[in-house]
């Protein structure tokens, strides 16, 4: 769903309408503490049929003390299963059909083994008219058998299903689909009578109706219509965290949304990861923070990136309703959302939501507490290269010991660890460990962390230098160490310094030196490099650690002045949809944005992003100056806000300040001289990411 109109451009038209209108709409009731109890009258027009932005509304001022929990025994832990929105949105292929192919390949493929369970149906299941008694009708040509029909299907499987619609007088499509407001006890009584077991809840076409009250009325709808039938339903508040839910809805909802929709990117991921973590204390047994599906196996992120974003949602005890097409999975897509390991993370009894302990540089440390004493612990790197991410026992809140057990979650091993815990993380990645003081440590072999010192960018036929680190970290040393480095198939590495040592007790390590060269000729592009210690414990039991690294083949720049929209970038992230050349960020697929207009001024070359954004060049030590026009796009109103930055090798060398869409285009130009990367930032100016379109007009580089 794209957040078109923007959310500023939503409160203006609800802010409009008065009592009168309300009234006229056939929403006229009675407004109590517990919210509306309105009318149902004629069919209602739409007044905005969109969905927000990425951004939320930061936590700001006391923290406020959560509401308890809606004593209902319902979601206890997050809620897993699958919605059908993020892969095939309202086409025709969501039918009937593709909903009980899910519910048959949670089980045959185990997810229901696993822990999922709702099978859930998100927006288009129904017709645009209500019946003649005011009732919603499903599609026939989607659903012939009906709702009811394909709950059956789903309970005989041993699973959920659920069902959408919007606290408004229509749902978010375009095509206006019938929303529950004004119907909401009507609306929950189908929902029960069909066999519904989960409810999510959008905030679409809401009329200015203060949502407190919207949401309020639908759960005493649910709880009503649930006496009647016996049929309990899980609800799920989609209002995108605009009134801040996590400080009310406990005793509303089983579950709220803290941000706008996620996109299949890692910008998107990445910036509701950053929103929704903050929330930590509101997170509990039957009260979650939801920042939205999961992306998992759609193609917009890489397998790293996927496992990050599996990891995090689950440290940070979040839902987990899967939004890719199961039909077309890859065994790498059920690999990863089919981790127990990973899952038991999410799903742990004591429902707490892992807290921040570090996240300087990027390097970021969220520890989980576990029921069983232990802690879940995400080193999660954010940045573009390999980083070394640490932290200890007794920051993550264990208890002092002689040792601790170190389960890495996604390797599936097991090692002892003198208190340290840390690894190098690959860029975009995150290793997931599980920590204990269990008195059992020595079973296990010594843990070792891998490094690597130097960039693994380079250019074919030319010989890179890097060094390597195999340190021990164990209570036990590690013994007859032997570290190796491999790349593919004709390249040359050399060990330019001993590959073995006789043992590593704690803190020391096996340094060494290598060289790398790819065969004149080589295509630029991404190759993967493995970094590989193999040891034993001093028992002889043969233990080893690999670390996966990406070696980058790049071309030189020109030489002279190059549009940048004609070089070849070595990475891009982007808030929505994907870097643009020479025209505007549209937010969705490739080509969809329009000329590059700021402020009224056209320019013919350039990038279109969005922000959080980032686009590397590869410079090669060999320019000069980069310089452009940056300003905020026009094709998003009177909305966006960003500042734009350069950096050179890891240094910021420009920027300016916060930019709108009032301001003219402003030239930024840096001295990149004996730069190896260049990268060009665009951030979101303090206040989320609502509609900035940023733009680097006539963007250039001399060399």
């Amino acid at each position: 769903m794209r957040h078109l109109p923007t959310r500023t451009t939503r409160r203006r038209v609800v802010g409009a309408l008065t009592a009168g209108l309300l009234g006229a709409l056939g929403l006229t009731g009675t407004w109590g503490t517990t919210g509306p109890v309105p009318t149902a009258g004629a069919a209602t027009p739409a007044v905005s049929a969109s969905t927000p932005p990425v951004s939320a509304a930061p936590v700001s001022g006391a923290p406020v003390s959560p509401a308890p929990a809606l004593d209902d025994g319902l979601a206890l832990t997050p809620p897993m299963g699958f919605n059908n929105w993020n892969s095939t949105h309202c086409r025709a292929e969501f039918d009937e059909a593709m909903v009980k192919g899910i519910a048959d390949i949670f089980v045959d493929k185990g997810l229901k083994d696993a822990g999922y369970e709702y099978v859930n149906l998100d927006d288009c299941w129904a017709l645009p008219a209500r019946d003649a008694d005011g009732k919603l009708v499903p599609d026939p040509a989607r659903f012939p058998g009906g709702i009811k029909a394909v709950a059956d299907y789903v309970h005989a499987k041993g699973l959920k299903l659920g069902i959408y619609t919007s606290a408004g007088t229509k749902t978010c499509n375009d095509a206006g689909f019938p929303g529950a407001l004004g119907h909401e006890y009507s609306d929950a009584q189908q929902f029960a009578d069909w066999g519904v077991d989960y409810l999510k809840y959008d905030n679409c076409n809401n009329q200015g109706v203060d949502a407190r009250q919207r949401y309020t009325t639908m759960r005493d709808a649910l709880k009503a219509a649930s006496q009647t039938t016996g049929r309990p339903i899980v609800y799920s508040i989609c209002e995108w965290g605009e009134n801040k839910p996590w400080e009310w809805a406990a005793d509303v909802g089983h579950l709220w949304r803290t941000t706008g929709d996620i996109s299949d990117n890692w910008g998107s991921m990445l910036s509701i990861m950053k929103q929704n973590l903050p929330l930590t204390q509101y997170a509990g047994p039957g009260r979650w923070n939801d920042p939205d599906m999961l992306e998992v196996g759609n193609g917009g992120m890489t397998d790293t990136e996927y496992r990050t974003h599996f990891s995090m949602w689950s440290v940070m005890a979040a839902p987990l309703l899967i939004g890719s097409d199961l039909r077309s999975a890859s065994e790498e897509t059920f690999a990863v959302i089919g981790n127990k390991e990973v899952i038991a993370v999410d799903q742990d009894p004591l429902g707490k939501q892992g807290a921040v302990l570090s996240s300087e540089g990027g390097r970021w440390v969220v520890a989980k507490e576990m029921k069983d004493g232990s802690r879940a612990v995400a080193l999660f790197n954010e940045t573009g290269s390999p980083q070394r991410v640490a932290t200890s026992a007794k920051a993550v809140g264990l208890p002092e010991a002689d040792a601790y057990t170190l389960r890495d979650l996604w390797q599936h091993r097991s090692y002892n660890t003198a208190g340290t815990i840390s690894a190098t993380v690959p860029a975009h990645g995150t290793v997931l460990v599980r920590v204990s003081a269990d008195g059992r440590w020595a079973v296990h072999p010594p843990a070792v962390e891998l490094g690597v010192d130097g960039s693994t960018l380079t250019e074919a036929g030319r010989a890179t230098a890097l060094t390597t680190s195999v340190t021990g970290l164990g209570r036990t040393p590690a013994k007859r160490v032997s570290v190796s480095l491999t790349g593919p198939e004709g390249w040359r590495v050399r060990a330019m310094s001993p590959t073995t040592a006789g043992s590593l007790p704690t803190g020391k390590a096996l340094r060494t030196g290598w060289t790398v060269t790819a065969p004149a000729g080589t295509p630029p592009g991404s190759y993967d490099v493995t970094l590989k210690a193999v040891y034993r414990s001093p028992g002889g039991a043969r233990a080893q650690s690999v670390l996966p690294l990406t070696a980058t083949i790049a071309v030189a720049p020109p030489s002279g002045t190059s549009d940048l929209g004609d070089l070849p970038w070595l990475s891009t992230s982007n808030g929505w949809g994907p870097v643009e050349r020479d025209t505007s960020n549209g937010e969705s697929a490739a080509g969809d944005g329009g000329p590059l207009t700021i402020n009224g001024a056209v320019y013919a070359t350039g990038l279109g992003v969005h922000a959080e954004s980032a686009v590397e060049y590869y410079a090669g030590e060999a320019c000069e100056t980069v310089g452009a026009q940056v300003g905020v796009d026009d094709e998003e109103g009177a909305d966006g806000s960003v500042a734009f930055e350069i950096w050179a090798d890891g240094t910021k060398v420009a920027s300016t300040g916060v930019l709108t869409n009032a301001d003219a285009a402003q030239a930024l130009v840096a001295d990149v001289s004996g730069a190896r990367v260049i990268r060009l930032v665009v951030t979101d100016g303090g206040d989320g990411i609502t509609s900035d379109h940023g733009d680097w007009a006539s963007a250039r580089l001399n060399c």
